[in-house]
């Protein structure tokens, strides 16, 4: 065999998994790529082989047996992300993983986690750095989740003198055509929110998070870094720029309620754990990573307007656009009024 790197890459048919296996193809220094996912990618670049496995039940050290870096990017989302299976298949996945990958002398391991493990709190200083605590918000199974990915590999770490542990921490990230689960749920242009104000936001093109992942790997960073674009875009620019009219102002509670209900019935977008983190900040610095080398080649404005599309909003006047503005807000108050109206209603009938 080849001298050089051997790497098994889970989650290879993702779009990020695609962008970070074309990156270890194109590295002289990798003698071979184990693609690991449920289905197989469209195109596996060169040096490449693909296998298919479930991190959760799948025999996993005859597929690690011979590399020295796994790279694990695999992590399920979607409507069912709260349910129990979902949740064990992650972290007992990832868990499996670590098993295998020690059981077999992997020295590197490259998690890719979320920056929404540190929570949306009100409190949180903005930017947020690695210094920061991990303390997602109770409720929300994607960050929660992570969070607890993140502490497998740290005690896996531990359990393994000499091995090193990268854990990525990347902001929300898209590109064109491409928004990810969280971008979706997140509905950064939805016309609905709770609280007073817009948090700032931040959007990582996803080719930036390929390259933070593969300077992770070939330099073989060791601990948290939080990736993200250089600064960050308020609620105002990023409306903006979408050209999305004002939102709709509603109480968290009924905003969570709402969320709750539409999720319960796989028919919303947002997950009810979801809701602070569309009200307070959870912005984060890369300056630790750029010292490493890395360095973002999109902005988030750049990225924000590749991966949102234009609305009809941005061609109206500014007098059209107020009309519009004042009678969608109408229609909100009108529409809570007449839900309220029909609880009580019913609950008249029930106590006769």
């Amino acid at each position: 065999m080849a001298s050089g790197s051997n790497i098994v890459l889970t989650g290879a048919a993702g779009s990020l998994g695609r962008r970070v296996a074309a990156r270890l193809a194109a590295d002289p220094g990798v003698a071979r790529v184990l693609a690991v996912d449920l289905v197989e990618p469209r195109a596996l670049p060169s040096r490449t082989t693909f296998s298919a496995a479930d991190l959760a039940t799948s025999d996993l050290k005859p597929l690690l047996e011979g590399a020295d870096t796994v790279v694990h990017l695999a992590f399920a989302a979607g409507p069912e992300l709260d349910d129990d299976g979902t949740a064990r298949a992650n972290v007992e996945g990832t868990r499996r993983l670590l098993d295998a990958a020690g059981a077999v002398g992997v020295d590197h391991v490259v998690l890719v986690s979320s920056a929404t493990v540190y929570g949306a709190w009100a409190a949180n200083p903005v930017p947020l750095t690695e210094e920061a605590p991990v303390r997602p918000n109770p409720g929300a199974g994607y960050p929660v989740q992570k969070a607890e990915i993140e502490r497998l590999g740290a005690e896996w770490a531990i359990s393994h003198p000499g091995a090193t542990v990268t854990v990525l921490r990347p902001a929300v990230a898209v590109a064109d055509g491409e928004r990810s689960w969280l971008a979706r749920s997140l509905g950064l242009t939805a016309g609905v929110r709770a609280g007073s104000d817009d948090p700032p936001l931040q959007l990582l093109h996803l080719d930036d998070l390929a390259d933070a992942v593969e300077l992770a790997r070939r330099e073989r960073l060791d601990g948290p870094f939080n990736v993200a674009p250089d600064g960050w875009l308020s609620g105002e620019q990023a409306r903006a720029l979408a050209g999305t009219p004002p939102r709709v102002r509603l109480p968290e509670k009924a905003v969570t309620a709402a969320a709750g209900f539409l999720w319960r019935w796989k028919v919303g977008r947002m997950p009810p754990g979801l809701v602070p983190y569309t009200m307070h900040s959870w912005v984060v610095a890369n300056d630790r990573l750029k010292a490493a080398g890395w360095a973002p080649s999109h902005s988030n404005e750049e990225t924000y307007v590749e991966a949102t599309d234009g609305t009809p909003w941005s061609q109206l006047s500014p007098k059209r656009r107020q009309e519009l503005a004042l009678g969608g807000a109408a229609v909100a108050v009108v529409g809570a009024a007449v839900g309220a109206f029909a609880v009580v209603r019913r609950l008249r009938r029930r106590s006769r």
